[in-house]
């Protein structure tokens, strides 16, 4: 069972940082495009934070650009989420997720708040 577990979520308050890290099984990490997402409460849906591809190329929804960079560490599979700036609407349950050809998968997510 392919598990990808996320820590480093927590509460702050507006304009203040937090750095999110995501543990990714080696074969999985160094083949896939990686990405976050987040579901804001109250949200159906998760929306796309970031990605990055195996050879760093990165992209970042439109509420998050210039605030928010997604990087990976190769030698410790893992990829970080480092947000500055942080406002209250950025408050969500964080996912790290990735879609190898015919897959999915995602961690089981953890918790940002911001407080105003």
């Amino acid at each position: 069972q392919v598990q990808l577990v996320e820590s480093g979520g927590g509460l702050v308050q507006a304009g203040e940082s937090l750095r999110l890290s995501c543990a990714v099984p080696k074969t999985i990490f160094r083949l896939n495009t990686m990405a976050w997402y987040r579901q804001a409460p109250g949200q159906d849906e998760r929306d796309l934070v970031a990605r990055i591809t195996t050879s760093d190329s990165t992209y970042y929804a439109g509420a998050t650009k210039g605030r928010f960079t997604i990087s990976r560490d190769n030698a410790a599979n893992t990829v970080y989420l480092q947000m500055n700036s942080l406002k209250p609407e950025d408050t969500a349950t964080y996912y790290c997720n990735t879609s190898p050809p015919g897959r999915n998968y995602a961690g089981q997510g953890t918790q940002v708040t911001v407080s105003s």
